[in-house]
């Protein structure tokens, strides 16, 4: 995907602008259009001879585009832009190639996909014995006492079941065995479980006695010992004993990892394309120091934040924190974050039945619905997005309910206009598809999720529940609900190509179609991850399309995705992330 580094707008950007681009879209120069036909003020950066879908109704597609600023000034064929064009003016010969509105990510965790760039990568992994390979490397070089931090692995996912395993998850032995001296700490791939060694274990004081915490498992085998899964709240048990850790770090120490973390983060989601990233929740620490970052003009690119954080410090620092668009428009603080229950994957995902394949357990409510009224109360009193992560069935029917009290606490305010936000809304009882429609939910959705989790759904819910309520994009949307698109990064790969496939495809690895009625087509798609997405924050008037007025935030790709082959779509590759009228991207 070509190089994935920082830039920042003064002088980098001026070099990054004189690299010279490859063969796919021609030399990026300076060009003079004659002075005869030169009748307005010179844009500062031009795009022609390619094909720009603007997602803008009307006129959804042209040749090309003139950007001054960070806005658009025009848009149309290369003939009506050249007069744009003057001494000064930066021209990108497109070659053919496909111009779009930037991507943007709904639904990722912004500083997770920074700190999992600089962790052990688990997502690869075939089997527990790779795990445990990866981490007895890791140990080898790691100081005595040194945590050891990893995340993406995943059992459903495994070429072969571990033995010995409880639940279909591993225990510690060999794990422990290699990392002696070392505290292990390995995050599931939906960051909804977690996995320890013994002396993550023991630096937690985690023994047989230890109880499971509201929201919470610590799994153990049937003679009572932790097998090492501790799973949703349970994590906080591990995660407290690594935060001890940490917090020998000097206020600068933790100051210039957070900032290493948004660095990496910004790189990595620029070179993928996108423009704007709708962050799932983060601290105000965060918060504070993006801020910092836009005022020395350093953060490359868009971020719309939810703070995250417990009603009682909600009501302290939502009036503080509430942001839009702030400097260049490059920061927002406007919704909140709570989590109803987990993920399926680890059997969190909060069920109205029992799990097919376990029939023992329901899954887990995490933010309690008490919490979670609170929380929506803070939402109005500020004004607020309020943004509940919901997975099963009935996690998803608690939050709709807890919306739909409250709006009926406040009849002044539609829901509608509000925009409240359902985060994953993956598995839904048919009795509450209509209601996202109905009350004007935003169904914030991942659909890279559909394909990715598919092999295991059917052993956890069986065929009926989930033919009937599994990623069900079309039936939303006829429902009348907005569905804004995401990755949910670093639970998946941040890049949106591969879910804008898995949308209009819903072809697993195996070849195999996920119930094909609720395929997005492409404009959806395209849609879903453009001014939907815009939408679900309230910048479709500033972005999620190409017009005069709005930002010059514009994605251009090798392929074009609307039309080519469907299996060709992942082939396409990302050549320019465009970012105001700057090019903080360009493949190399």
């Amino acid at each position: 995907m070509g190089d994935s580094r920082r830039v920042t707008y003064g002088p980098v950007i001026a070099i990054a602008l004189a690299l010279a681009v490859t063969a796919h879209v021609g030399d990026a120069r300076t060009v003079a259009a004659p002075a005869q036909t030169r009748t307005v003020t010179p844009a500062d950066l031009v795009l022609r001879g390619g094909k720009i879908v603007t997602v803008d109704d009307a006129r959804p597609e042209a040749q090309a585009l003139a950007a001054r600023g960070d806005t658009i000034l025009a848009i149309g064929s290369n003939q009506e832009i050249q007069p744009y064009v003057g001494p000064n003016t930066r021209v990108i010969d497109l070659n053919g190639a496909l111009a779009i509105p930037g991507f943007i990510d709904a639904h990722a965790h912004f500083t997770g996909v920074g700190q999992a760039a600089r962790n052990l990568k688990l997502g690869t992994a075939t089997d527990w014995d790779d795990i445990v390979r990866i981490v007895a490397a890791a140990a080898k070089t790691a100081r005595p006492g040194e945590w050891i931090l990893g995340r993406g692995w995943h059992q459903e996912k495994w070429s072969k079941r571990p033995v010995p395993n409880v639940e279909g998850f591993p225990v510690h032995a060999e794990l422990s065995k290699v990392s002696p001296q070392n505290p292990v700490w390995l995050t599931h791939a939906s960051g909804h479980a977690g996995f320890a060694n013994a002396k993550a274990m023991e630096l937690a004081g985690v023994t047989r006695a230890t109880r499971d915490p509201e929201g919470g498992t610590i799994l153990k085998s049937t003679d009572g010992l932790p097998t090492g899964l501790f799973n949703e709240r349970a994590q906080s048990i591990i995660a407290d004993a690594l935060a001890r850790d940490r917090a020998k770090r000097t206020p600068a120490e933790i100051r210039a990892d957070l900032r290493k973390d948004v660095e990496l983060a910004a790189a990595e989601g620029l070179s993928k394309g996108l423009t704007t990233i709708n962050d799932a929740g983060s601290p105000p620490a965060t918060i504070d120091l993006l801020k910092t970052m836009v005022d020395e003009r350093a953060l490359p690119i868009r971020i719309w934040m939810m703070l995250r954080e417990t009603p009682d410090r909600l009501a302290i620092d939502m009036p503080k924190y509430r942001l839009v668009n702030y400097g260049d428009k490059r920061l927002t603080v406007r919704g909140i974050k709570r989590a109803i229950d987990g993920a399926l994957g680890s059997r969190g995902a909060w069920m109205l039945q029992p799990y097919s394949d376990l029939p023992s357990t329901s899954g887990l409510n995490t933010d309690s619905l008490a919490d979670i009224r609170e929380s929506a109360e803070l939402a109005m009193k500020y004004d607020y997005q309020l943004c509940v992560h919901a997975i099963g069935d009935r996690g998803n029917r608690e939050a709709l309910n807890i919306y739909e009290e409250t709006f009926k606490r406040h009849p002044e305010k539609d829901g509608r206009t509000l925009r409240w936000r359902i985060e994953h809304a993956q598995h839904l009882d048919p009795a509450d598809i209509p209601r996202f429609g109905r009350l004007g939910v935003i169904a914030s959705m991942q659909g890279i999720h559909a394909t990715s989790d598919a092999p295991f759904v059917l052993p956890r819910l069986g065929e009926t529940r989930a033919a009937a309520g599994a990623y069900v994009w079309q039936k939303l949307m006829k429902s009348g609900a907005i569905v804004a698109n995401g990755t949910d990064a670093p639970v998946e790969d941040i890049d949106p190509i591969a879910s804008f496939y898995a949308s209009v495809s819903r072809k697993t690895k195996d070849g195999l179609i996920f119930y094909p009625s609720e395929r997005m087509s492409r404009m959806e798609a395209l849609r879903s991850y453009t001014i939907n997405a815009a939408l679900a924050g309230f910048d479709e008037s500033i972005k999620g399309s190409l017009a005069v007025g709005k930002l010059a935030d514009i994605t251009v790709l090798s392929k074009d995705i609307m039309t080519i082959p469907e299996d060709q779509i992942p082939t396409a590759q990302v050549l320019y992330t465009i970012v105001g009228g700057k090019v903080p991207y360009a493949r190399q």
